[in-house]
């Protein structure tokens, strides 16, 4: 019960923070810009995670992130329809091709299924740039119109705010899904397979539908991203923007609700701490240090801090 109130009071806060942080004097355009995009990164290493929860992995999850980007751009250029619609449209969109490519190559293991999505992020890459070139720009890209326009007053605040609540609403989604029985399929089919399929589980159905929902939610991160920033070119398929969910989840807690979160703000503020204090480079050789250290000494991520402090405690209690 204790675990459970502090959990929920860890939870109020930061919910509090996140809602009143960018109100505060000390907080700029800058900073506003960095929460912005701390929540986009939330959402999609929670898509991630969401599939490595299923006992898949993904070293191209940038497809689906950029898939939802591009779609949403063209709806919006297309139709003059809004951003904050469009977004989901585009991940819809990203949701297919996420199914269609989940049919052929769902039933592989997880690092076989990992070097698929590798190569069919960079095949994706190609393709834009070379054959629809004359439609979305090659390297160079389109203007793309902005997810709240800057004519608004204060329209970066409201944007914000508009993505902390898609942010939230992604979490719990997570959570119900989680929590259902198909989180306990999918839990049970990343233990063992052959047990889930023994006990009637399909997994070959419930794969396909995590790497579905997980292809979605990426795409409505990549779409918020591109509609930010006002642009979109093909380095939104980038290497780079395939591992940083990885990243981010392994470094606050692999298969939990709260580790992407936890790892995206932790790694975040370091990220963008180094860069303030010049280290533009040296800041790559950190994260791979903090990656390195926190797989062998803390394999669980961060969230599992607290129970580590409790362990030793009790452990120290017993020793007296």
């Amino acid at each position: 019960m204790e675990r459970r109130r502090l959990k929920l009071y860890l939870l109020l806060g930061a919910l509090v923070i996140g809602a009143f942080l960018p109100l505060l004097p000390v907080t700029n355009l800058y900073l506003l810009t960095v929460l912005i995009l701390m929540l986009i990164f939330v959402i999609y290493a929670s898509a991630w995670n969401l599939l490595a929860y299923s006992g898949q992995g993904s070293l191209g999850h940038a497809a689906f992130f950029g898939l939802g980007g591009y779609a949403s751009s063209m709806i919006a250029l297309n139709s003059g329809l809004s951003p904050c619609i469009t977004i989901f449209a585009g991940a819809a969109f990203s949701a297919f091709v996420g199914l269609l490519i989940g049919l052929t190559c769902v039933r592989l293991k997880e690092w076989f299924l990992a070097m698929v999505t590798f190569g069919f992020a960079i095949i994706i890459q190609t393709v834009i740039v070379s054959m629809l070139a004359s439609i979305t720009g090659g390297w160079d890209g389109y203007a793309v119109p902005k997810l709240i326009s800057s004519d608004i007053h204060h329209y970066l605040l409201w944007e914000y705010y508009f993505i902390f609540i898609i942010t939230i609403i992604t979490i719990l989604a997570i959570r119900l899904i989680l929590k259902s029985r198909i989180g306990l399929a999918l839990a049970a089919i990343r233990e063992n397979e052959l047990e889930a399929r023994a006990a009637g589980i399909d997994p070959v159905q419930f794969k396909l539908l995590a790497f579905t929902i997980s292809a979605f939610i990426a795409g409505i991160a990549g779409g918020l991203e591109i509609h930010h920033f006002g642009y979109i070119t093909p380095e939104i398929f980038g290497v780079e923007l395939s591992f940083w969910p990885i990243i981010y989840s392994i470094t606050g807690g692999l298969g939990t609700l709260a580790g992407p979160v936890i790892g995206t703000v932790a790694v975040s503020i370091l990220w963008d701490g180094l860069n303030i204090f010049g280290l533009t480079y040296e800041r790559y050789i950190i994260i791979g240090i903090l990656l390195i250290l926190t797989i062998i000494y803390l394999p669980r991520g961060l969230v599992s801090l607290g129970e580590r402090f409790e362990e030793k405690r009790e452990g120290v209690r017993d020793f007296r």
